[in-house]
This record gives structure tokens, sequence and C-alpha cells, in this order.
């Protein structure tokens, strides 16, 4: 029996536990071979990545050291006597296997493996073999196997209301920040719209990280019932209300491997909409040469799978196309895209027209679901809403409610300007390396970083003129996004 010791040590999203190597009783180097141990007591157990420890400064004698994933998981408090044995691998492992061998999987073994995903019974290795066996080929219906296995291993919250909408971008385009103009005009209407988002994986940030920037987004299930029963709305990461939980674990090993399959893209977005009790949803997919979707084709295969799978699971959708030629708005990143959102619902005259226009344009087709708007009447609404001030009344509640920050935080104090090394007409901006300039920035984890664009497509620039300008919180940051940018500024001029 060793007693627990709680670490202060963040192993998202792996349980790992702490054992000295030396004078415990066992040999530490029969754990050590398999990198697994099973750790219990009473009836909490959890399976838990090993790490050897030297110093007995850390870990003492007769304890075992739990991190704090597996601290909490586990649930149970610190000096409570537990005991360790060598874990087995999950039988579902099986499956994995045979998909990597090309396979092609039942249901019952899609859901077993996402079970075991969402337990935590898996590594992240094991997990990036899952997802790069399913990224060189999945099947639809193993893609509507693994929305129902996602939807199923979480909490599914429910609403009093028999129309309960929601709009989705797909991502992949810098500055989008639509949803946060959508949701408090939908709400200034009077739809119920629990907005729950992932936080970014490949972006320099999510519609989550962005609201952050004004109000807490870590909310119960029971907080967002509250806020909901009184704004209409709510927009939240849903992370902490435990929807489809094992997506959350699959995006942690997306996120550096970069990977974003439409397959694992529809799963992903449709199994937390059915678990946030959704019932319609419109979907933006931007369609532009680097965007996510590059071709008219691929935009029709994706829509095509969204609503195969949306249909089954009960979900009516509106699949619209965008433009993705280039970023929406001006800012890039957390504090910078929250400007531009506030600057929209204030109806500011420099707020930028392309964000307004396409989150307008998008508002109207949700409002559109709604009985009591005559077809079509959706986007005059939407622009009402807007223009009058209704939607940012809405917005500020919905801001109180969750809980409005303090202050909004400093843009980062390390800033270069990127300038044109040409003049001419600008025909293109790479979307793919603007993101990827603000991510090595610091964005979204730094939320002062990112990018602000002084120029778009069509503009005329001279030599010398500034195309965007970086932000960083240190020197480091702002190191990284300047040799990004030096290599490759993501600008075309003509």
């Amino acid at each position: 029996m060793l007693r627990i010791r709680r670490l202060p040590i963040d192993t998202y999203p792996e349980n790992t536990a702490f054992l000295l190597r030396h004078a415990n009783g066992y040999s530490a180097e029969q754990f050590q071979a398999l990198r697994k141990i099973r750790v219990t007591g009473g009836s909490s157990e959890i399976l838990a990545t090993l790490a050897l420890v030297d110093d007995e400064g850390i870990i003492g004698h007769g304890e075992i050291g739990l991190g704090e994933q597996a601290y909490r998981r586990l649930n149970l408090s610190e000096g409570t006597e537990v005991e360790i044995a060598q874990a087995r691998p999950p039988a579902s492992l099986d499956y994995v296997r045979r998909k990597i061998d090309g396979d092609t999987l039942g249901e019952a073994e899609v859901g077993a493996i996402i079970g075991d995903i969402a337990a935590h019974r898996y590594s992240p290795m094991e997990i990036a073999a899952f997802l790069v066996a399913c990224a060189g080929f999945m099947s639809t219906p193993e893609t509507l196997a693994l929305t129902r296995a996602m939807v199923n291993v979480g909490n599914r919250l429910k609403w009093n209301a028999p129309l309960v909408v929601d709009k989705h971008c797909i991502g992949g385009i810098p500055g989008n920040r639509t949803s946060m103009i959508v949701v408090p005009i939908v709400a200034a209407h009077g739809l119920i719209c629990p907005k729950t988002s992932s936080r970014a994986i490949t972006s320099p940030c999510g519609t989550a990280d962005v609201m952050e920037v004004l109000a807490e987004v870590n909310l119960s299930a029971e907080k967002m019932a509250e806020i909901v029963a009184k704004e209409h709305a709510v927009l939240a990461w849903g992370g902490r209300v435990n929807l489809s939980p094992a997506d959350d674990v699959l995006i942690s090993v997306e996120r550096p491997l970069r990977l974003d399959t439409f397959e694992q893209m529809v799963a992903s977005i449709i199994s937390k909409k059915v678990a946030a009790g959704s019932t319609h949803l419109v979907i933006d997919i931007p369609v532009g040469p680097t965007a996510k979707v590059r071709s008219q084709n691929d935009a029709v295969r994706l829509r095509k799978l969204f609503e195969y799978v949306a249909r089954h699971m009960g979900l009516v959708t509106k699949i619209v196309f965008t433009d993705g030629s280039q970023p929406v708005g001006r800012g890039v990143g957390p504090v910078l895209e929250a400007r531009d959102v506030l600057a929209v619902l204030r109806n500011e005259p420099d707020a930028p027209e392309d964000l307004r226009d396409h989150a307008v344009a998008l508002a109207g087709h949700v409002l559109d679901f709604d009985p009591a708007i005559e077809g079509g009447k959706g986007y005059s609404r939407a622009l009402e809403l807007l223009a009058s001030g209704e939607a940012l009344a809405a917005m500020e509640r919905i801001i109180e409610a969750q809980g409005r920050k303090p202050a909004m935080p400093e843009l980062g104090g390390f800033q270069h300007e990127v300038k044109a090394h040409r003049s001419g007409r600008i025909v293109a901006i790479d979307c793919e390396r603007i993101a990827k300039v603000a991510r090595q920035a610091g964005a979204p984890m730094d939320q002062g970083a990112g990018l602000y664009l002084m120029h778009k497509i069509g503009e005329q620039v001279s030599k010398g003129d500034t195309l965007y300008r970086i932000y960083a919180g240190s020197q480091a940051g702002l190191g990284f996004g300047c040799d990004c940018a030096e290599e490759n500024s993501g600008y075309e001029i003509g």
C-alpha cells in the first residue's frame, strides 16, 4: 500500500504517477517495463503513465505521487492508501491495430476505442496511432459511429424548448470570429442558443479563447442552464461541461500533429452540438486557396458528410459556403479579435466590414429557423438587431452573466511591423501562413499576441508600407513571429 501525494505538475491530458526508484519493497523496473500502472483505492481506479523519481524530496518512502490530472480523476484525498499493479493494455487497442492495417471498424469497435480514450486508458502515442490510421481512411459509417460514440461517453444537455439553435464554423480562417456576433443577435431575437466552443486546435485562437478575454468561459452545466434561462444564450468552453469528452482528449493530440481531417472534423462538431442539446445548426464552410477546404468539390464532399451524419443524429443543418480567400477582420489573436467583435457590435464606423457582413449573413440563416419569421427575412431581422444596439445589449448581459473580466488584457508589448517588399496590388493572402505567424508570436496562449492586418486583397501598397503588425508578450515570441514572417509574410503583391 502506498500513500497518495499530490504533486503540482500539469501532465494534461495524461494521468501520470511518480514512484521512488529504490527502497519501496518492489522492483520499480517491473512497472516501468509496461510504462503504465493501475492505481486503485476503494472503488476508485485510474490507469497512469509511470515516471520514476530519484529525489526523495519529491516522493518519499511509501508514497505515490500523482500529477494534477491523475489526482483529480482518482478523486481520493491526499494521504489515502492505494494499491498499484501493472496495467493491462485496453482490449480496444486490438481494434486500433486493425485500423492501422486498413480494416473498416464496426460501431461496437469504434465505441470501445472512444470509451477507453474518454476514460484516459490510452497514452498520447496510442491516441496518435488511432488518429493517423483514421486520417489514412475512414468510411462514412465509421464517421457516424465515431460521432455516436463521442456523444455516448459524455454528458448531454437538455433544454425545455422545441427549437435550440447554434452556428459553427469549421475554422481555418484567421479572424473569423463571427460566432461572437451571431450569438448575441440570435439571443436578442429570443431564440435559445447555448454556444459551446473548443479552444484553438491549429489556429491562433478559437471562440472560447476570444470570449475568455471578456468573460469567464469555464462554466458548469448548472451555470450554463441558469444563464440560458435568463439571457437565451451563452458563449462557453465545452470542455468544462464534459460534452463529448473524448473529443477534448483527441484535440489535445491533434493539435501538435496538426491533424484536422474531414471525418474527424465532422464527428467532433456534430457530437458536441448534439451533446449540447442543439436541434438546428448552421455550419459555415469557408472555401479558399489556403483554407481548410480549397475546392468546390471538397466543399460539396464535406457538406454531404455533414448532412449524412447530422441527419442520422437527428440534427437539422443548413450548410453555408463562404469566402475563405483571406483572413476576416483586422485582428488575429484573442485580444485583437475581441476588439474587432466589440467594434462590430458597437456599430463603430471603422469596424471591419467583412466581419460584420459575414456575421449578419450567418445570423440571418440561424434566424430563418424560427417559424415566426417569414422565409428569407432572417437577414433583415439580424441587420435590424445589430443596427439598433439590441445585439450589443444582449452581449453585455451575457458577459455580465458569465462573469465579466475586470479588464481586457493588454496587447503584447513587443511589436514589429512587416513591410511590403515592393509596390503593387495585393493579390493573395495566405491564411495558413498568417495563422502560423500569429501562433509563433504566442497566440492563443499569450492573449495579447497576434497580428493586426493593415491591408487586404485588392488594395494598393507602396514599397515599405506596413502590411501587418506583430504583437508578442515576450522578446522570444516576437523573434519567433518575425522569423516566420521573414521566411514568408503570407502576402502576395502583384
